[in-house]
This record gives C-alpha cells, structure tokens and sequence, in this order.
C-alpha cells in the first residue's frame, strides 16, 4: 500500500519550485549588462543567419 500524500505540502513545495524558477530566469535577465545581452543577441542571430545560409532547398 502506498503512503498517503499531503497534497497541501505537495503545493507549497511546487511554490517554492515554480517561484525559485522565476527568480532564476530574472536574475538571469535582469542581472546581465546591456551590452552582454545585445553581444549575445547578435551572437545569435549570426548563427541563425550562418544556418539559414547552409539550407538547401
């Protein structure tokens, strides 16, 4: 048999999951300087256009 779950446990800890996630993703946005985001972007971007260079068609 299988032990019981507290399903109000379960959610606070899903919480703190979810909230820890989102606090993460904004340290990451809001914690990069300007110019190493534009960097990055345009980092990516170059890539994207190398790869839509080698397409075939």
């Amino acid at each position: 048999m299988t032990k019981p779950v507290n399903l109000r446990q379960y959610r606070k800890q899903k919480a703190r999951q979810d909230k820890a996630r989102a606090a993460e993703a904004n340290r990451v946005l809001h914690g990069t300087p300007r110019s190493l985001r534009d960097q990055a972007e345009a980092e990516q971007a170059r890539r994207q256009a190398e790869l839509d260079g080698k397409k075939r068609d």
